[in-house]
């Protein structure tokens, strides 16, 4: 339906300012649509790079840009900070918890995803996941008090308890937040504590399934494995957890003392694909049709980590390429529908994984190209800085990333929000 003159101007709600909510909003610049964004947060977050600040290497607007400053140029857009808590979907609108209630012609939900602890909520309290700038800053004081905590031990078990680090899941935010703990541990702190030796700290990666990074050939799985070996993370796997708890965890029947264990191990949808009438998967993400509509709402479009598409007989992966690709497909089928015209279904192209383990570290999957070690890690650190949003956090990154590779040293440790001895 193309816009004649006196029609008003067709309204876009779009939820989520991540990857998929940013590039739905910018691909319809362009467009005759006035739009809205919702996010609970201020800042867009470049979540790739999110464990670099939980382990102290980057401060968090190095990867975190205001979403007011990315779109400032963008005269069709107007920013709203609100959590959206209902969702009216024959009328096209939603309900922000300060009570306002927004309508609209067209509705993108791009909210993400939380973690998922399997049924076992109570693991959280003990066990952090990694998914917003919070979360990172709550792990990177943990991090730092253990080793504190370590140092003021009055006995061997307790100090031995604070420097044993558990990391519960093997994909790339595993792999990463562990290679990274280990150099912490045997690089960055060495010779700053007089009573225990850094370096003695114990880092395990716990990985249920038989081999970490399985989404990456076999071949690359066990490079990375094997580059783990030679970080000194002790690598298990084929053996899910028991139980955790402010104490440790339990693993093969057997209590391991560990006062700080990290969750990297499962992903749920946002709780905002409930509020919806539409059919989910086990993993809560609503499944949409091959334009990423709504089955039964043609006006509503779910994207990115909320929304499970199947393609080729496999799940399309909840990764930032995807996600970009799906914002970016929904304009396309917005715009088409502005002229009245058909839209193809929606196509997600692979270009590839990768993943680091450490200080010249990486794993690269893409099509037959398959890297590992140094030329990987090269190939990682240039791929992540292209895709930064904003010229100052690509410079500042590239900074800090040369900084420390040549000194080992990681310059954001500080700790932050006072020093209880548990979180």
């Amino acid at each position: 339906m193309d816009k004649t003159p006196g029609q008003p101007t067709p309204h876009v709600v779009i939820v989520g300012g991540g990857f998929a909510g940013l590039w739905a909003t910018r691909a319809l610049a362009r467009d005759p649509v006035r739009i809205t964004l919702v996010d609970r947060r201020n800042h867009h977050l470049f979540q790739p790079l999110l464990y670099q600040v939980a382990t102290a290497g980057l401060s968090a607007p190095d990867i975190a840009a205001p979403l007011r400053h990315i779109l400032r140029g963008q005269r069709n857009v107007e920013v709203r900070l609100g959590e959206v808590v209902g969702i009216d979907a024959g009328a096209k609108s939603v309900t922000l918890a300060d009570g306002d209630i927004l309508t609209c012609d067209y509705l993108v939900l791009a909210s993400g995803a939380t973690h998922a602890y399997f049924g076992h909520a109570d693991w959280a309290a003990h066990a952090p996941g990694l998914k917003t700038l919070d979360d990172a800053l709550a792990i990177r004081r943990r991090l730092l008090l253990a080793f504190e905590r370590a140092e003021a031990a009055q006995s061997a078990e307790e100090r031995t308890a604070w420097l044993n680090f558990a990391v519960v899941g093997g994909g790339p935010t595993g792999v990463e937040l562990a290679g990274t703990l280990a150099e912490i541990a045997r690089h960055t702190l060495r010779n700053e504590f007089r009573h225990i030796d850094p370096a003695e700290a114990k880092v395990r990666l716990l990985e249920a399934g038989p081999r970490v990074l399985s989404s990456f050939p076999e071949s690359l799985s066990a490079k990375a494995r094997a580059q783990l070996d030679r970080l000194g993370v002790d690598v298990v796997t084929g053996l899910p957890v028991e139980a955790i708890d402010a104490d440790g965890y339990i693993l093969s029947g057997q209590r391991v003392s560990a006062r700080t264990v990290l969750w990297a191990a499962g992903v749920a949808a946002s709780p905002l694909g409930a509020l919806l009438d539409a059919p989910r998967d086990r993993a809560g993400r609503v499944q949409v049709d091959a334009d990423l509509s709504v089955p039964n709402h043609p006006g509503i479009f779910v994207a990115g980590d909320l929304a499970s598409v199947q393609q080729d007989g496999k799940p399309v992966p909840g990764i930032a390429p995807a996600a970009k690709q799906m914002g970016a497909h929904v304009a396309r089928v917005i715009r088409a529908r502005l002229r009245n015209e058909a839209a193809p279904p929606f196509r997600y192209r692979d270009f590839g994984n990768l993943a680091t383990i450490g200080r010249m570290a990486a794993v690269v999957h893409f099509g037959r190209l398959r890297l590992s070690g140094l030329l990987a890690w090269w190939f990682w650190l240039f791929i992540h800085i292209f895709f930064l949003i904003g010229f100052r956090n690509r410079v500042i990154v590239l900074i800090n990333w040369a900084w420390a590779y040549w000194s080992y040293q990681r310059h954001a440790r500080i700790i932050l929000g006072g020093n209880a001895p548990r979180e």
